[in-house]
């Protein structure tokens, strides 16, 4: 069985600490002792590390040996309509399991005020539940999940290939991706809101040469293509290394 990897914010001279809650969980719910091995990350390099000693809040660890990262298959950036909470944090949950570099929230005409308003206050939360999906999935690296930009910002995002889901009307994905693809490569999909990009946001999308895919003839809620997009770009990219 695989070992449980955490991360933590640093490792110095050979020692790392979790300290706060994770640490609670670690030593109530866990139950860690001292001598017990993990794989820690500080979001540059994976050790595996040894529990020096676990109280209450605050357990260390002693770094026994680095592990060799894999290099992720492709570097992706989910740009994905403000949506209910509820739903987004789904999202954040499902696409860090997937091994998404970063996700933006991005303010769309059909995303309503209230969530534009409360989104902000949201970040430190959502890039919590990255973190715990990070561990749970046993990831090298955290995703970034930033701030909410306007539509024009996310627009201006560059990546070596843009694509923007669309209805059935935009050719299948599969169709879009190109033949050579390069561990190097970086990728950024485009999801809208519940109803659709407005005639406005899809001349822009245009304009900017964001290219159209499609997911088939389903009508799907934004969150449910968000992760079959992701899904697809992940399995194309890691079919050809």
């Amino acid at each position: 069985m695989a070992r449980r990897r955490f991360f933590v914010d640093r490792v110095h001279n050979g020692h790392a600490q979790i300290s706060g809650e994770p640490a609670h969980h670690l030593t109530r719910v866990l139950r860690v002792e001292p001598g017990q091995k993990f794989e820690l990350s500080d979001n540059h390099r994976v050790y595996l590390a040894e529990v020096e000693s676990a109280r209450k809040d605050l357990v260390g660890f002693t770094i026994v040996e680095e592990i060799e990262a894999a290099p992720p298959a492709v570097g992706v950036t989910l740009l994905a309509s403000l949506i209910r909470f509820e739903r987004f944090e789904w999202m954040i949950e499902k696409a860090t399991e997937l091994g998404v570099e970063a996700v933006i929230p991005v303010e769309t005409e059909r995303a309503s005020s209230g969530l534009e308003q409360a989104a902000p206050k949201r970040v430190e939360r959502w890039n919590r539940i990255a973190r715990e999906a990070s561990e749970q999935s046993r990831r090298d690296r955290l995703p970034s999940i930033s701030a909410p930009q306007s539509f024009e910002d996310a627009l201006a995002t560059s990546a070596d290939y843009r694509y923007v889901l669309e209805e059935a009307g935009a050719p299948a994905i599969l169709e879009r991706l190109p033949g050579a693809k390069r561990t190097e490569d970086n990728v950024a999909l485009l999801v809208g809101p519940e109803g659709g990009w407005t005639d406005r946001e899809r001349a822009a999308i245009a304009q900017a040469g964001w290219i159209p895919v499609s997911l088939g003839r389903q009508i799907l809620r934004a969150e449910t293509a968000a992760i079959a997009g992701l899904a697809i770009l992940t399995a194309a990219w890691t079919q050809s290394r």
